[in-house]
């Protein structure tokens, strides 16, 4: 990466399904992410509990001595639903609180396959990216193709113009995890200009009034 300023990442939120897949490949995949976490002394945040995918990554992660922190709403903590979480949990109400926390403490975001929770958590961080409410490096990690149709969709809805070119660089892929962190590392955010002028403050009463159409 040599002429390439790199961000600095701490700490990356991992998005996988609680099941493991019908390939094995998908599992040897979240083991070797989380042995390129550990080698790169990078923490973990997720998800929470042990089962599937999720369970691969955190149980590699920790072995290398790395901080792994799940975030799990209280609900699946309800007879054990997602067995015990590999680190230190934190417990919200929300499947959004959860989702804000992820954001707020996280420096990038990686999707490995999995179901509708995988999806809607990176969609929803893509979209917040969108909004500048954060400008973190999001990306998936293409194993055996899985994310393939996801992506054609992604470029379709740009030919079809309800994603901009701009807003397309959000979703970074590839299909090694060495490469996708390098990826992420590499990231520079490109906000709408427009879009940038919201303004997302807590303490903020209102937003700006914009002129445009937003295409979301």
């Amino acid at each position: 990466m040599e002429g390439v300023s790199v961000r600095k990442i701490k700490k990356i939120c991992v998005f996988c399904g609680a099941n493991s897949g019908k390939d094995v490949a998908f599992v040897n995949v979240a083991f070797h992410l989380g042995e390129v976490l550990g080698k790169r002394k990078i923490d973990l945040v997720y998800g929470g509990g042990k089962l599937g995918l999720m369970g691969c990554v955190s149980t590699v992660v920790a072995q290398h001595e790395r901080q792994v922190l799940g975030i799990i709403p209280s609900a699946f903590t309800i007879n054990n639903l997602v067995g015990e979480t590999c680190g230190k949990e934190i417990k919200v109400a929300t499947m959004q609180e959860r989702l804000v926390m992820m954001m707020e403490l996280s420096d990038a975001f990686i999707a490995l396959p999995g179901g509708f929770g995988t999806l809607e958590e990176l969609f929803q961080m893509i979209s917040w990216a969108q909004l500048n409410i954060h400008n973190k490096p999001i990306g998936v990690l293409n194993i055996n193709g899985f994310f393939n149709g996801l992506l054609s969709f992604v470029d379709h809805a740009v030919k079809q113009e309800f994603i901009t070119p701009r807003a397309r660089k959000i979703l970074i892929s590839a299909t090694t995890a060495d490469e996708l962190v390098d990826k992420l590392q590499a990231f520079r955010s490109e906000p709408d200009p427009a879009l940038s002028k919201l303004k997302w403050s807590p303490s903020s009463s209102q937003k700006e009034k914009l002129d445009l159409t937003l295409r979301l």
